[in-house]
């Protein structure tokens, strides 16, 4: 089965494309790209793209980290 989808926000636009009866090298890809009008970024586009397999393994990390960091955050805003 076939799926694509995309989203862009300000300063990104992010992608993504799978097929699962596929079994050809870069089938199954994310992308994530700066968006050329932004002026915040030095180069008019930059852009990445892994396997669904290393998305998923940023995303692990992401969610490990965004969690912990916002632990952190809120620790440090308690006064005891």
């Amino acid at each position: 089965m076939n799926y694509t989808n995309s989203k862009s926000i300000k300063r990104f636009s992010f992608g993504i494309s799978r097929n699962d009866t596929s079994h050809q090298a870069g089938a199954n890809t994310v992308t994530i790209a700066t968006t050329p009008s932004d002026d915040y970024y030095s180069t008019s586009m930059v852009g990445l793209t892994m396997t669904v397999k290393e998305a998923r393994a940023l995303q692990s990390f992401l969610n490990t980290e965004l969690i912990a960091a916002s632990e952190d955050s809120v620790d440090s805003d308690v006064s005891v």
